[in-house]
């Protein structure tokens, strides 16, 4: 089900078709288009996998750390990273991400959503959270951030908390409802 218009939604679908058969054609790309997933936790969770049986160590020690890759576009990647992958397709609404300072600001002036920069999901083990510094900011594959209940006791469309940096308070953008999706055209 989805909740676009037909003319997006067609838009939507030539994009993943070109995305996904792209791969096919050519091998996995150096970069991925996440909003071009049905079901982008699978994709993450095979990242993390992939690092995990190329170490030869448990899964469940392993996690993502979030690098920020505002100096640089996806279409500047020529080649894979060691470990991890590049993401691009994210949109943030409450806040948008300054390239200045490096961190999550306000929003401008009748600007409700902006593109994040690509982000390298690179996988660490025993990796320790940081406890100041990072807004943990929800990522929803849409933006009605609804779905369905799953076992996980999250919703379906619920995808994964990310650290983004900052210098407030969680409570800060919180209260803006700030939060990530990875479909917004309309």
């Amino acid at each position: 089900m989805s909740l676009k218009p037909l003319a997006s939604w067609i838009i939507d679908c030539n994009d993943r078709i070109d995305f996904l058969n792209n791969w096919y054609t050519n091998g996995t790309p150096n970069v991925y288009w996440v909003s071009g997933f049905f079901f982008p936790q699978a994709f993450l969770a095979g990242t993390l996998q992939n690092y995990a049986r190329k170490h030869v160590i448990a899964i469940d020690t392993v996690s993502f750390e979030y690098i920020i890759a505002d100096d640089r576009t996806y279409k500047d990647i020529t080649e894979k990273p060691e470990a991890g992958c590049y993401i691009y397709g994210m949109f943030i609404e409450g806040c948008r991400w300054n390239y200045e300072t490096h961190q999550l600001t306000d929003s401008e002036p009748k600007k409700l959503f902006t593109e994040l920069p690509m982000i390298h999901m690179h996988p660490v083990q025993n990796r320790k959270m940081p406890t100041t510094g990072f807004y943990y900011c929800p990522i929803y594959k849409v933006l009605s951030r609804t779905g369905t209940l799953s076992t996980t006791g999250h919703s379906t469309n619920f995808v994964i908390f990310m650290e983004l940096p900052s210098d407030r308070e969680q409570s800060v953008w919180i209260k803006a409802g700030v939060a990530v999706f990875l479909a917004l055209r309309f």
